[in-house]
């Protein structure tokens, strides 16, 4: 069942960025019967790896601070309580005082600069930035949203959707930052391969598309 994609500039660009990482699984297959001493071919499957997390946490980001715009600019009372109570430097407030810049674009860019170091990897700290744009429990209607998609085949509920992409990013993690070694080795690495990656980019693609649906549902 085809699941229709939000039409945002955002979500674009992190359909483009998975699409090179289901690139690199395309290579690795392809060049598996040419294996070789001088090539690992594991290694097309990590780079997928982490370009598939790469493109959910860009998405992330850029998500957050395209609906901060939206709702600093129309300045409601119904805004989430954390935007509402959301703390801007006295520079920035001088800035808008002097109509150098707008309110919303004040608050956008103080948010890029505090987000900008900030890994959105971790289930609980993507709860805590969301809560800046909707006061819904994002990872308890996600996991409903996917289990409505697969007509009941799948029994997701909060815990075990937040474990799968918790799952995912800390693999990402330990090829990252550990040249993805066995725990106490320095040469063996973990196994990897095709069907492990393009499960765990489908799983990106559909925690995003989930979180999307849930973000843009007024209800």
């Amino acid at each position: 069942m085809a699941i229709p994609r939000p039409q945002t500039r955002q979500f674009e660009a992190f359909m483009t960025n998975l699409t090179y990482a289901r690139r690199m699984v395309e290579a690795g297959r392809m060049l598996t019967p040419f294996r070789s001493p001088t090539i690992d071919i594991d290694d097309f499957y990590r780079a997928a790896w982490v370009q598939a997390v790469g493109a959910i946490d860009h998405w992330l980001h850029e998500e957050v601070l395209r609906r901060v715009a939206e709702l600093a600019g129309k300045d409601s009372p119904d805004m989430p309580y954390q935007l509402r109570t959301y703390e801007l430097p006295l520079y920035r407030v001088e800035e808008v005082r002097r109509g150098d810049v707008t309110l919303a674009e004040a608050v956008v860019e103080h948010l890029r600069d505090k987000l900008a170091g900030q890994a959105l990897q971790h289930p609980g700290k993507i709860s805590e930035v969301l809560k800046l744009v909707t006061e819904k429990k994002v990872w308890y209607e996600a996991a409903g949203r996917i289990n409505d998609w697969f007509q009941g085949r799948t029994t997701l509920n909060e815990k075990k959707l937040r474990s799968r992409y918790l799952e995912i990013t800390q693999r990402r993690n330990k090829i990252a930052h550990d040249a993805d070694l066995i725990d106490g080795d320095l040469k063996q690495r973990r196994p990897i391969d095709e069907a492990e990656v393009n499960d765990a980019i489908d799983w990106i693609e559909r925690i995003a598309l989930a979180i999307a649906y849930v973000l843009d549902d007024e209800g």
